[in-house]
């Protein structure tokens, strides 16, 4: 009879020890905040003034429901779904166009349009809001949702079309060149080849899109005036008076804006490194 052998672990070495410390330190350091926010959510005013890192004597689940009633949250959930999501269907429509004639197509100035879009990456909001505003102002765009949609997808388009590129260019050319002998054209490869396969760099990419557009807060206040086309960043601020703030509530409706990335975040990491890691691989 045969004998099992239990093989025994090898202990963990130094260099091990210390990246497991730093990874658990790191979570700790991210997660708490959260925590926090979320304890104090549940708590009320008097018990957060008493001892704002202590654990709540009693949940206040109702924290939630005013913050939702008060704070007019779903309406101003309602738009940020609708400008996110009409802004990532562009972005991505046309960004994947972008990045695959860079990518695959040969012509002159593929490569002065790729860093032309680069370019787009490194200019800060800040220094062009000023005549953004005036330039919508005399347009009719101010106030508006499709004028908040476009200052939007400008700037998703130079990361979009980044990202996009290094996919393009990592899949082998031969299956593009298998195509195009078989008869196959440039928009064939581009929806029957290239599309099929860029599924996680549009995921990535999408993801990515859809985050910086919800949490974005100086356009949406600057463009946007009235209260029933405010998106849920801005709303946020309605929370923080000049003479009182509503601590219980404030956090609450943080809690409610950030849930959605978190779950997205939650359900679909593994998507998220892998596509970042084929993305950064060129073929």
């Amino acid at each position: 009879m045969k004998k099992n052998v239990s093989r025994s672990k090898k202990p963990l070495s130094p260099v091990m020890i210390v990246i497991y410390a730093v990874l658990v330190l790191l979570a700790v350091v991210y997660l708490a905040p959260l925590l926090w926010m979320l304890m104090v959510s549940v708590k009320d005013n008097k018990g957060v003034m008493a001892a704002p890192f202590g654990l709540p004597d009693t949940i206040h689940w109702i924290n939630y429901q005013e913050a939702w009633t008060l704070g007019r949250l779903g309406v101003a959930l309602l738009n940020s779904v609708l400008v996110c999501t009409i802004t990532l269907l562009v972005s991505l429509i046309f960004g994947a166009m972008a990045a695959f004639a860079i990518a695959r197509m040969r012509w002159k100035l593929s490569e002065a349009t790729g860093t032309f879009f680069l370019i787009g990456m490194m200019v800060p909001v800040h220094c062009i809001l000023i005549p953004l505003f005036v330039r919508f102002a005399h347009l009719g765009l101010t106030n508006s949702r499709f004028g908040l949609m476009l200052p939007y997808i400008t700037f998703s388009l130079p990361m979009t079309i980044f990202l996009l590129t290094g996919f393009f260019r990592s899949m082998p050319g031969e299956l593009f060149e298998s195509a195009a002998i078989d008869g196959c054209g440039i928009y064939g490869c581009f929806f029957k080849i290239a599309l099929p396969l860029c599924r996680t760099g549009f995921f990535v990419s999408g993801l990515m899109t859809f985050i910086n557009n919800w949490n974005e807060l100086l356009l949406a206040m600057v463009f946007i005036s009235d209260p029933a086309r405010k998106t849920l960043p801005v709303t946020l601020t309605y929370f923080v008076g000049p003479y009182a703030t509503n601590y219980v509530q404030m956090f609450a409706a943080i809690i409610i804006a950030i849930a959605p990335t978190i779950l997205v975040y939650c359900l679909f990491s593994n998507q998220i490194v892998e596509g970042l890691t084929t993305g950064a691989v060129k073929g």
